[in-house]
């Protein structure tokens, strides 16, 4: 038998372990003189005395001829002179379809007591985003089976899409509704950043068997380390990276990114970056486009994306919002006003764009698309005159039409948790309600 082709990994092989020895901990960084390793290798730091255990760092940087590590899990039992060992190369997560219907952490590990083992591959969680010029353009429309959203601000494969909104306005049940309405071959979930309660609660509540069975969902809790929370979300990416390189069309949904920022700022500041914008440091600006960019159309097939981000106090504006606004293609905005009125999915639809639209739909579906948003542009100037009896009718014919028109649009947008609507027949429905015949 031929061992050719196994003599360049022997060449890479060390035959020799790296050790290094904690010398102190300060706040989330650990210090210590050794090992040899590179920014990002993993490595494994020995606690406690009696019973030993060994948890897992990461390389974040190096302070003069010390290493600095930030760790994956709590680190009460660490102590002066805790052995680490390099592992010498950088996180990697075993995935494969024995994977589908999971739920896992941010290093891929089983979290539900489910047990997969067969036809796993270690991939890198940190991968670089596809050539640009080898990127397919978006020429395929993906049934969200959310009329809201197929109808006015319609998603193709390989889109990604913000979802901006405040706490409590419907991000969860939206990405539910996608979940299971979708007609994409798998769907990859990353809860990071989420109160421990909420993961149970959208998992069965909002998810529901039926959602789960196609779907791997990837959980880093609140009180996890920071490093735990960033891992989450390169994790999710790595996984629909995975599926899409078999050719699958695939939605990841990640909630939220401005966690994931939160998580690198922690992590900045930890290793003595300034502090820029709003507090967040340089390496945040530096993380956003490196993950999101690596979603989207490959060669071999496609991730469509949704990126939940949360905004303070529902202003648009924030240096998070700002800096993934202008990364993806697109974005669906939240309003609570609409969410406190009960109008579910509460998609504003005056403030959110799809920029790839255009692209995806017949003539007729983009002029109706228009028309219904003409409607409530038009509603929504003269709204406060109309809610007073200030407005007389017969003032303004466009005006009239505009009163006349928004209940059955609003109607129409409207949806139920549990409803799904096909692509097609939405795009029907609309233009016959709505169109040239329905004006």
């Amino acid at each position: 038998m031929s061992i050719s082709h196994l003599l360049p990994i022997l060449d890479n092989i060390s035959p020799y372990k790296q050790y290094g020895k904690v010398t102190q901990v300060v706040g989330l960084m650990i210090e210590s003189q050794g090992p040899q390793a590179s920014v990002g290798d993993l490595c494994s730091i020995t606690l406690g005395h009696g019973q030993k255990r060994r948890i897992l760092a990461e390389v974040v940087g190096f302070r003069e001829q010390n290493v600095l590590l930030m760790p994956y899990d709590r680190v009460e039992d660490i102590s002066p002179g805790s052995l680490v060992e390099s592992m010498n190369h950088a996180l990697q997560v075993k995935v494969g379809t024995s994977m589908i219907g999971s739920v896992v952490d941010g290093l891929g590990r089983p979290i539900d007591e489910s047990f997969f083992t067969e036809g796993l591959q270690k991939v890198p969680t940190d991968n670089t985003p596809p050539n640009p010029l080898k990127r397919p353009r978006i020429q395929e429309p993906l049934s969200l089976g959310v009329k809201a959203v197929d109808s006015l601000f319609s998603v193709g494969k390989g889109q990604r899409l913000g979802i901006f909104a405040g706490s409590g306005v419907g991000k969860s049940t939206l990405m539910a509704m996608i979940a299971k309405n979708s007609e994409a071959d798998l769907n990859v979930i990353a809860l990071i950043g989420e109160r421990g309660r909420e993961v149970r609660d959208f998992i069965e509540r909002d998810l529901g068997e039926a959602g789960l069975s196609n779907t791997i969902v990837v959980v880093a809790t609140s009180d996890q380390p920071a490093l735990m929370r960033i891992k989450g979300a390169m994790t999710a990416t790595a996984i629909s990276e995975y599926f899409r390189d078999q050719g699958l069309n695939v939605t990841l949904m990640m909630d939220s990114v401005t966690r994931v920022a939160m998580a690198q700022r922690e992590v900045g500041l930890a290793i003595g970056e300034p502090p820029t914008t709003k507090g967040y440091t340089p390496s945040v600006f530096a993380l956003l486009p490196r993950l999101l960019e690596r979603s989207g159309m490959s060669e071999q097939g496609s991730i469509t994306a949704f990126y939940t981000v949360l905004v303070d106090g529902d202003d648009m504006n924030e240096p998070i919002a700002d800096s993934v606004r202008g990364i993806l293609d697109g974005h669906l905005v939240l309003d609570r006003r609409l969410a406190n009125k009960g109008h579910f999915p509460a998609i504003n639809v005056l403030t959110s764009i799809s920029r790839v639209m255009n692209d995806l739909v017949s003539d007729d579906h983009r002029a109706t698309a228009d028309y219904m948003r003409h409607m409530l542009s038009v509603y929504s100037e003269s709204e406060d005159l109309i809610n007073i009896g200030a407005y007389k009718k017969g003032t303004n014919k466009e005006v009239d039409v505009a009163i006349a028109k928004y209940p059955e649009i609003m109607s129409f947008l409207k949806q139920g948790l549990h409803d799904s609507h096909d692509f097609k027949e939405t795009a029907a429905s609309m233009i016959q309600q709505f169109g040239i015949g329905g004006k």
